[in-house]
């Protein structure tokens, strides 16, 4: 009777297979159909066709030429198994290739073309790759964390057809990196089309194994089922099916858009061996059709509860099959619960939605999905969001770190926990976070103190882009090892291991991190002061933690205050007072930050504990020593008063050589003849010392008084000033065209839409029509109210206007086009602000954080193009922008800032691009990192000529300009102590401040005619 059932089982799964039919989306196709019912109809004890040898090389032919022409046909076949897509055509693309076949292939492929050229071409390819496999090698030798010499390796060994050679590759991989679906999915797809015996269909099992710990991927496990269906007539076959398909609905079930294909291809496997039993159902005894029979259509009943209760998407179409399909209706519990889950679904639509409208990444939809799971509290959908999420933002190190610290609190699951901190340091291997939570978990769950340290050899191997990285992960290494340590006894293994690896480390820290870096990244020296902590207050051992102290103030910590007090304390608590004596002593004669501080806890001490001798020596030694900080703080006040008071002199020096050439010129041209725009331009921002030419103030026909264009007040002249001179242009239209605009009425800058403007700056003073130039540019943002282009009363354009719009969210959109290219020149565009109002406002659209996705470039040559540097730059990883850095004029400047994708990317780049030449140029690469933006300091004490020290004097938001000198000669100014408020900002004096320090500055005769002069 058993016999005659398996017969028929497999039969009925022959028929049912083949003539049933399902979408390719939401169930398995018929080709997979076909796959289960042949599998099911094929006995355990048939032995599995083995396959023949390949055709032989002709005799005249020579031995290497027959193997290349073998492994060329091979590799063919191999693509073309692998590469079919997932179809009717299932049943072919998982049979061997035949003899035939390679024959069929090898005789069209001489029949294409000559055995000379054939020959000539392949070998030509053939030595191309095998050039590049060995490159490909070489640099995996030197840095095994390269992801796409990986990729790149695999697929021209598969092209080549190196099937021990892919092997080793993708294994070497798959141990450093979590392989995506598509790399597993083709790797199962090579072996199980090679798959030969029993033991190759175990060594396929491995790798379905590891493929689906990797990430959670719905189309693994359905490719699992399906082979698994496979083996279904060997010895426990079919409760190794249900086994896989029952993982699956573990990992994968809860997928509200891909879990529906698990459960119907569960269920319908089931429903095939409900149909094989059918035929014999009546012929059966009532036990045995129990045992059967009912307990196979009961184990469909229950598929269907359990998947009617968890929210799916098109869960009617699945609750209208179990109508259907029951012979009895549905209980009331089934529709309870589907009522349930169908409300469940509408609260979870929104963030499914939200996903399937945005494109990948989708880091935040999948940061507010997550935040909605986790309100909610359910462990399986919270690992599952989470899971999904990480499939698409698997170099998220914050995503890593969050999902670890939440199976660290919640599930504390060793092996769920473990799994994930090691998918985490395969996915993101240059955060250190990550490598030391990996630590802490190992140690939290017990894990063997060798495979803790081999760990902690793989995180020192990972290639971390900072020094400070690697002293991270010494010291979570070093405090795992602590606590391992019994300090109770007075010597043990652990103590001599965790003193070896202080040792070690800071030998490491010395050697490899500040040969790499140019620095060890502990300036401190914070492990050597554990270490020193350790040894006092442990190990009572204080003659060791001297010695270590000693060696922390002979690398440059001496100077530092907190560092002698802390050695201070230690001494107090672990050591005596002739030692606290010693310390203290040593840092008043070396701190050079707080003295003072040094100074008053060494006389407390004393006053406490020493003798009246011990308080008379402290006290000389402190007063002799704050006298000499106090002379040397005079001095280098003096030295940089000095220093400034010559960098003052210097750029009077300078003005006052500008002011006579422009007198001379102004003698020697006519009023009323037109100056060459470059040569102004040249003399506005051509200051070495920085500082912008002041502009006397007047009202133009849109300056926007204190707004962004402070610095570029018109020229507006005394009465007739505007009036025509006759001189000889040389152009009759351009001096028509400037008369024009000299004649424009004068319109006063309304300030209350400056939120709905934007000045544009950094135009070209040759534009002609500037407002017909710019119009199309900005009416792509919005609709465009007026554009008011500034001219000078020459009628000359000034190289800035003011662009009003309709809506303040068009202003916003034209933001976008600052640095935009105009006529050559990079166009600034900024929000128009009064800076009378807001005088600390300044507008740079770049982070200056440290960004370790992006890279600085220097030393590049002038010459190099944006195209030809991200050419060079696409090699390492996907570039998302690339920006050349340029003077105002739209020169470059030889620095580039290049965004790659993530950091593991951009630390890959570093290491292959540094150092590079371009063009005859060794540039340099780093992680972009820009220096802190410098604050405005506080006013600076100098000397004046004759009198005390005083306040450097402060300057308003325009800087140091003409308009803020004081115009009333000095014959007639009088002392005041009171504040003085100046033109474009305070200038503010001390209470204190005599009338000398008061005064204006003196000048000469010459020096105010020349003053005079400037009109």
């Amino acid at each position: 009777m058993a016999r005659k059932w398996g017969c028929d089982q497999a039969r009925v799964l022959d028929d049912f297979y083949v003539s049933g039919s399902s979408s390719a989306e939401g169930r398995p196709g018929s080709h997979w159909k076909r796959k289960m019912a042949t599998a099911a109809a094929t006995s355990a004890s048939e032995p599995e066709t083995e396959p023949k040898a390949g055709p032989k090389a002709e005799g005249e032919e020579d031995d290497v030429k027959a193997a290349r022409r073998r492994r060329k046909v091979f590799s063919r076949a191999v693509a073309t198994a692998t590469y079919k897509t997932v179809g009717p055509g299932w049943d072919q693309q998982e049979e061997c290739v035949s003899d035939s076949d390679v024959e069929e292939c090898a005789e069209a492929s001489s029949a294409e073309s000559s055995p000379g050229e054939y020959e000539w071409e392949y070998d030509e390819e053939e030595e191309k790759n095998q050039l590049e496999i060995e490159r490909l090698e070489e640099q995996l030798s030197i840095n095994i964390y390269d992801y796409n010499c990986h990729v790149d390796l695999i697929r021209l060994l598969r092209l080549e057809g190196e099937l021990t050679k892919v092997r080793m590759a993708r294994q070497k991989m798959s141990e450093i990196f979590p392989l995506t679906e598509e790399l597993w999915l083709e790797w199962l797809h090579d072996e199980i089309s090679m798959a030969m015996d029993g033991l190759d269909r175990e060594h396929v099992y491995e790798l379905f194994e590891r493929a689906v710990k990797d990430y959670i991927c719905p189309n693994i496990w359905l490719e699992y089922g399906q082979y698994s269906v496979g083996g279904i007539g060997q010895k426990g076959g079919l409760e190794k099916v249900r086994s896989v398909f029952e993982r699956a609905l573990s990992s994968v079930g809860l997928h509200m858009t891909k879990g529906l294909a698990i459960w119907e291809a569960y269920r319908e496997f089931e429903s095939a061996i409900v149909e094989a039993a059918r035929p014999i159902a009546d012929f059966l005894s009532p036990f045995d059709r129990e045992q059967t029979f009912d307990s196979q259509l009961e184990k469909i009943h229950s598929l269907f509860r359990r998947q009617l209760a968890v929210p799916l998407y098109d869960m009617e179409a699945t609750f209208a099959e179990y109508e259907e399909w029951s012979d009895d209706p549905v209980p009331e519990l089934v529709i309870q619960n589907y009522n349930k889950a169908l409300q469940q679904l509408e609260k979870y639509k929104p963030y499914e939605e939200a996903l399937l409208q945005a494109e990948a990444p989708r880091l935040a939809e999948y940061q507010a999905y997550i935040d909605f799971e986790m309100k909610i509290g359910d462990p399986a959908r919270i690992q599952l969001i989470f899971e999904r999420a990480l499939v698409e933002n698997c170099l998220v190190p914050d995503l890593w770190i969050r999902y670890s610290q939440y199976l660290d609190r919640q599930l504390k699951v060793k092996d769920l926990v473990l799994s994930v901190h090691s998918r985490a340091v395969r996915n993101c291997p240059w955060t250190v976070a990550l490598w030391s939570r990996y630590l802490m978990a190992m140690e939290r769950h017990g894990v063997d103190h060798g495979e803790i340290s081999v760990t902690f050899e793989k995180a020192l191997n990972a290639g971390f882009i900072q020094a400070t990285d690697y002293v991270e992960i010494w010291q979570a290494y070093l405090d795992y090892l602590r606590r391992r340590v019994d300090f109770g006894q007075d010597s043990s293994k652990e103590l001599e291991e965790l003193r070896t690896a202080f040792t070690r480390a800071l030998e490491y820290l010395q050697q490899e991190v500040e040969e790499r870096f140019n620095e060890s990244g502990d300036p401190s020296c914070m492990i050597m002061q554990n270490w020193a902590r350790i040894e006092a207050r442990l190990c009572n051992n204080m003659q060791k933690a001297r010695e270590l102290w000693d060696n922390i103030m002979t690398k440059g910590n001496a100077k530092y205050a907190n560092m002698w007090l802390e050695y201070y304390n230690l001494e107090r608590a672990h050591g005596d007072t002739q030692h606290c004596r010693k310390a203290l002593h040593r840092a008043v004669q070396c701190t050079s930050d707080y003295p003072e501080h040094v100074c008053e806890v060494l006389l407390t001490m004393e006053r406490t504990e020493g003798t009246l001798e011990d308080w008379d020596v402290a006290v000389q030694k402190t007063e002799t020593r704050l006298a000499r900080v106090r002379e040397q703080r005079m001095k280098a006040a003096e030295k940089e008063a000095a220093l400034v008071q010559q960098e003052e002199e210097k750029a009077e020096q300078r003005k006052r050589v500008r002011a006579e050439k422009k007198a001379l010129k102004k003698k020697k041209k006519p009023r009323g003849a037109d100056k060459p725009r470059e040569e102004e331009d040249e003399k506005e921002w051509g200051d070495a010392d920085g500082e912008q030419p002041a502009k006397r103030r007047r009202l133009e026909n849109s300056v926007a008084p204190g707004g962004p264009a402070a610095g570029m007040e018109e020229d507006t002249g005394l009465a007739g000033k505007n009036a025509a001179v006759d001189v000889e242009t040389p152009s009759k239209q351009k001096e028509k065209a400037a008369a024009l605009k000299r004649d424009m009425p004068k319109v006063p800058h309304d300030s209350s839409k400056d939120s709905i403007t934007v000045f544009v700056s950094n135009l070209p003073y040759s534009m002609v029509e500037p407002e017909v130039k710019l119009r199309p540019l900005f009416e792509a943002c919005g609709e465009v109210a007026e554009i008011r282009p500034i001219f000078s009363n020459r009628g000359d354009f000034r190289g800035y206007c003011y662009v009003q719009f309709k809506d303040e969210k068009s202003a916003l959109q034209a933001l976008e086009l600052d640095r935009k290219s105009v006529e050559g020149r990079p166009m600034f565009v900024s929000p128009c602000v009064d800076k009378s109002k807001n005088p600390d406002f300044k507008v740079f659209r770049y982070s200056t954080a440290l960004e370790k996705h992006k890279l600085f470039i220097s030393g590049l040559p002038f010459s190099c193009t944006k195209e030809e540097l991200e050419d060079i730059c696409k090699a390492h990883g996907t570039v998302k922008e690339l920006r050349l850095v340029t003077n105002r004029a739209g020169k470059p400047k030889g620095l580039a800032y290049v965004e790659y994708e993530n950091e593991s990317q951009a630390s890959q780049a570093v290491m292959k691009m540094d150092g590079m030449t371009i063009k005859e140029n060794v540039i340099k690469v780093a992680i972009s990192n820009p220096p802190q933006r410098k604050v405005p300091e506080k006013p600076e004490v100098r000397k004046a000529p004759g009198g005390p020290l005083v306040p450097r004097q402060m300057y308003g938001a325009r800087g140091k300009g003409r308009t803020q000198l004081a115009l009333l000669p000095r014959a007639l100014q009088r002392p005041t102590t009171a504040s003085v408020q100046a033109e474009n900002g305070p200038s503010p004096h001390p209470a204190g401040a005599t009338s000398k320090a008061s005064e204006a500055p003196k000048m000469s005769n010459a020096d105010f005619a020349k003053l005079l002069l400037r009109k």
